[in-house]
């Protein structure tokens, strides 16, 4: 007889008004804390608050960290250089929007 195990999956949407705190990031992104410090460190996550311990993220953040983690992950980048790829991504989402909202105005 064959066993099919069934899961459930359980998620939480994130959006910029979410706020995770220095432990909670670290959870979703399944590393440790010393490791989101580096990242603030280096420009790539801006936390609210003054000391770690009070940091609070947004749900954007979550994604930031999780992208620059994948880069390092799957492309061996450096700290930096996932900070500056991220940058990169972002204003890569900027423009195509813009270029989608002035598409659509000069159609109408």
């Amino acid at each position: 007889m064959v066993r099919h195990e069934q899961r459930t999956l359980i998620g939480v949407v994130l959006d910029e008004d979410s706020e995770l705190s220095l432990k909670d990031l670290a959870r979703a992104c399944g590393i440790h804390a010393e490791r989101l410090v580096e990242m603030v460190e280096e420009g790539l996550l801006e936390p609210r608050g003054r000391a770690p311990e009070s940091w609070r993220f947004s749900g954007p953040e979550l994604e930031r960290a999780r992208t620059a983690l994948r880069l390092q992950r799957d492309l061996g980048i450096n700290l930096a250089g996932a900070a500056m790829v991220v940058e990169l991504l972002e204003e890569l989402r900027r423009l195509r929007r813009r270029v989608r909202a002035l598409e659509r105005h000069l159609n109408l």
